[in-house]
């Protein structure tokens, strides 16, 4: 027979073993709280891993445009105009190399004249004011292209790419230059992920003649 005291002891030790209800529910939650803080670490350390990619890819895109723009003449007159070699004002020109009476300090539209197109091998951009409002894709490429090749590179189709270009002279700090004599050039590329990257850079018309 089991006197008081050990049926005590025994009431005790048995309510000791396991946990109750509301313990198991409290530490689920903890448990679920510390999965979804890990999961969402994994996912920020996965999206991280890839978007410096399409960033990197989409930077490259913008600087080769950017050069293939500031890399053309910038001259008074087209450089297939007969006076483009020695004109020293627009109105030496037949055809000039922007509009003819460049009086705003607002983005351009070219190319100039209409007819040039930077996939045409007889009748190419040749002037840094030819791209003024180009973009990528268009009815012309269907995606990302080289120069005088209408063909979409590949991989690159969730890419899109806009050049802007508006007349700075006069602005600081060109404040010494010509209106039309400064041109501000603006590359604009988005791609996956949200990547929306735009770098710029300045033309300065040095000399009229090619």
């Amino acid at each position: 027979m089991f006197d008081n005291k050990q049926i005590l002891k025994s009431k005790i030790f048995t309510k000791q073993i396991g946990v109750t209800l509301v313990e198991l529910v409290v530490f689920m939650v903890i448990v679920s709280v510390a999965l979804v803080g890990v999961l969402k670490v994994l996912d920020i350390t996965n999206r991280g891993s890839a978007d410096p990619l399409i960033r990197k890819q989409a930077i490259s895109i913008a600087e080769s445009l950017l050069l293939e723009v500031e890399q053309q003449p910038f001259t008074w007159c087209d450089p297939d105009d007969a006076n483009a070699s020695t004109a020293t004002s627009a109105a030496s020109c037949v055809t000039t190399a922007q509009d003819p009476a460049p009086t705003a300090t607002g983005t351009m539209t070219g190319p100039f004249p209409s007819s040039e197109s930077r996939y045409s091998s007889l009748d190419p951009f040749d002037n840094v004011a030819d791209y003024a409002g180009f973009s990528m894709p268009s009815a012309d490429c269907l995606g990302i292209c080289s120069p005088g090749n209408s063909t979409p590179l590949a991989g690159l189709g969730a890419y899109t790419a806009t050049v802007t270009i508006s007349r700075t002279g006069t602005v600081a700090p060109f404040t010494a230059f010509a209106l039309d004599a400064v041109l501000k050039i603006s590359v604009r590329v988005t791609g996956p992920a949200n990547t929306d990257v735009t770098i710029t850079g300045y033309r300065v018309r040095y000399a009229p003649n090619i």
